[in-house]
């Protein structure tokens, strides 16, 4: 395997308009991804994410920092880094959301890449890269159901 990059290609029964919406904005991120997100949809702010009761230890708090906003077209940010650094190539990884209009849906073409800038030991490496592809395996189907929820709402 090479661990290198997740990627992936969703169709999505709305607009590119409708879907950066759903993939940049804290209230619209929480419905289908973190159970909590304060961030800023703009190229350098810094915010968390958390998966869990943020009051409970056993909460993961993870910060994020956005990297491209490009409505209707990219979005894209850095995580998975020390809270008390700054984001950049060897020590993140980095999500990529680009929305190609098909008609009235969107092409959601998804990527995760940085794995093996980490300089994480193989073992590590793997069990990260399989953790994300579970998680994304997970939550991305979540995005279609979310935004077709949001679309038919009167």
């Amino acid at each position: 395997m090479e661990y290198g990059s997740i990627e992936r290609e969703i169709h999505i029964e709305a607009t590119p308009e409708v879907v950066y919406e759903v993939i940049s904005r804290p209230e619209h991120l929480r419905e289908w991804w973190p159970d909590e997100a304060e961030l800023e949809p703009v190229p350098g702010a810094t915010g968390v994410i958390s998966f869990g009761d943020r009051t409970a230890p056993e909460a993961n708090v993870v910060p994020i920092t956005v990297v491209e906003a490009d409505p209707p077209r990219r979005f894209s940010f850095r995580w998975v880094y020390d809270e008390d650094e700054a984001a950049t190539p060897a020590n993140s990884l980095l999500v990529t959301f680009e929305l190609v209009p098909s008609g009235t849906s969107t092409l959601l073409r998804f990527t995760e890449t940085g794995f093996r800038e980490k300089g994480w030991e193989a073992a590590v490496l793997e069990e990260q890269y399989r953790e994300h592809v579970t998680g994304w395996d997970y939550f991305l189907p979540r995005l279609v159901t979310y935004v077709a929820r949001l679309v038919s709402a009167p």
